[in-house]
């Protein structure tokens, strides 16, 4: 990789696309870069399933072609893209990082991805994750764990830890993840990056793999808060193919990054959420944090959320219920992997097979949990029972929003842990979603972003903020302002401190420029 390629790969996407607009670079440039960059890190880093580099590439031709021609295109026209491998593609696999979809290829494209070649961004391929986004540390994938670009022995988060695995490493400048539980925003906090769970119904859902419908949510991954926004103003806005997809219309969320500034905001500390539990290196950078944001203007109060102690458990009651009705599709007969028991059998017997060699251990765990909650004589116990506690989730959050803007917490209790570490504990993977389930529970934005390193490893620490619902401009705002404010007061950014992975790929950059 030539020196120029090395530097281009750690643009941001906003700095890309100027270069782009411009004529200073051409987009099959930017593409052959990123698509480089993969091909020198990836075997290390595992962020990517697939890739498609000739089609990439035909995809980056086609928009210089078009931007030659003098036609007017979008700001992110060029930009390379990864996708979570839960969002379908019509040209490339789509096996939400399950064996029983191995080699699937949709007949169609999600929403999303509909937006994204329309405004001209080039996808380079399709990111790991936890099967079926069941999981936080991207190790229950079929295909094998992804690694942390800070740390490859430790986790990326999950379950969308390719996306942020992928954007971290500088393989990709933007990336689309999905949160359920937290997938988008506990990858950012453990890898260094930024990632937003748009309000639910903000984004359409129609083409992401479905793992519980009334939580999942697409959203955008990025190295900056305008990157996320510029992304975000692409995938949102309404859907009728969707029928949970708001109507409403939407403010412009990088313009809300521009404006940014804290004064006179008031943001509560989420109390539950701010010590017992929580690692000591990370309350200090999210508490560092909060002073920069008190120093330049805003309000700083403590808020509590009591219900907040039972999310996790109605958590994972509604949400494994939802799972053992979505994934009863993947049957056999009709897509996707096929098992013949020996000597034949009925169509019961198939498709007993097939799920025994296509589902993993985590998401067999959770189809038996959910089907048991669903069952004759046990859902007002305890499928209804979490329904109720969903709503003193929501209800809490009404009351906190009436006195405050934003809602501020640690993006998750500790840093990245080692890999294997949790392997025989699910109830600690569970807890480490925490701080972002009762978002998903409530249908309401957030955002995680970079505030330094624990000082106990060396190793990202993010900050959560959270919103009313429709009200994510809010998030770009405090979000835009707080990065200004740490960028600030470093003197560079913290994905700049990132290790390169490929050293010797600078070297032959640098020993080609003498």
């Amino acid at each position: 990789m030539a020196r120029h390629d090395h530097e281009l790969v750690r643009l941001s996407a906003a700095a890309l696309a100027e270069k782009l607009t411009s004529g200073e670079i051409s987009a099959v440039e930017a593409t052959d870069a990123h698509l480089d960059r993969i091909a020198a890190v990836d075997e290390e880093v595992h962020a990517f399933l697939h890739t498609a580099p000739e089609l990439s590439r035909r995809t980056a031709a086609a928009i210089d072609e078009r931007r030659r021609a003098g036609e007017a295109l979008h700001p992110l026209a060029g930009v390379p893209i990864a996708i979570k491998d839960v969002i379908v593609t019509n040209d490339m696999p789509t096996t939400s990082g399950s064996k029983i979809l191995e080699g699937w290829v949709p007949p169609y494209d999600a929403t999303v991805m509909t937006k994204l070649r329309a405004a001209g961004l080039v996808p380079i391929g399709k990111t790991n994750m936890d099967e079926f986004a069941m999981g936080s540390t991207t190790e229950h994938s079929a295909y094998g764990p992804t690694h942390n670009p800070w740390d490859l022995e430790r986790i990326p988060g999950g379950s969308g830890g390719g996306s942020a695995a992928a954007v971290a490493s500088f393989e990709a400048p933007l990336a689309l993840g999905s949160d359920t539980g937290g997938s988008i925003r506990q990858p950012a906090h453990v890898t260094g990056t930024v990632g937003v769970k748009p309000t639910y119904g903000g984004v359409s859902r129609y083409g992401a793999i479905a793992l519980a419908s009334s939580l999942d949510q697409i959203g955008p991954v990025s190295r900056t808060v305008l990157d996320s926004a510029l992304l975000h103003d692409v995938i949102g806005g309404h859907d009728p193919r969707d029928s949970t997809s708001l109507t409403d219309g939407w403010p412009s969320m990088a313009e809300a990054v521009r404006r940014a500034d804290v004064k006179g905001l008031k943001i509560g500390v989420v109390k539950e959420l701010d010590g017992d539990g929580f690692q000591a290196g990370v309350l200090e950078r999210f508490r560092e944090a909060l002073d920069l944001l008190a120093a330049n203007g805003a309000e700083i109060v403590d808020v509590s959320l009591p219900s907040l102690e039972y999310a996790i458990a109605a958590y994972y009651l509604i949400m494994p219920a939802e799972a053992s009705s979505n994934l009863a599709k993947f049957d056999s007969v009709r897509f996707g992997l096929r098992v013949n028991p020996p000597g034949g059998g009925t169509v019961e017997d198939v498709m007993a097979a097939t799920r025994e060699v296509g589902f993993g251990a985590e998401a067999k765990r959770r189809i038996i949990l959910g089907t048991y909650a669903l069952s004759a004589g046990y859902y007002d116990a305890y499928y209804g029972s979490a329904q109720k506690v969903r709503t003193l989730v929501q209800r809490d959050f009404a009351a906190a929003f009436a006195g405050v803007d934003v809602l501020a917490s640690p993006t998750a209790p500790t840093t990245a842990f080692k890999l294997g570490s949790n392997e025989g504990d699910p109830m600690a993977m569970y807890l480490n979603d925490i701080a972002t389930i009762p978002a998903n529970l409530a249908g309401i934005p957030g955002i995680s972003l970079p505030v330094g390193l624990a000082r106990e490893d060396g190793l990202p620490v993010g900050i959560q903020f959270l919103a009313p619902a429709r009200e994510d401009v809010r998030l770009y705002g405090v979000g835009g302002a707080l990065e200004r404010m740490l960028e600030d007061k470093w003197g560079h950014t913290l994905i700049s401190l990132a290790p390169d992975l490929a050293p010797g790929e600078m070297a032959a950059a640098q020993e080609g420029a003498v």
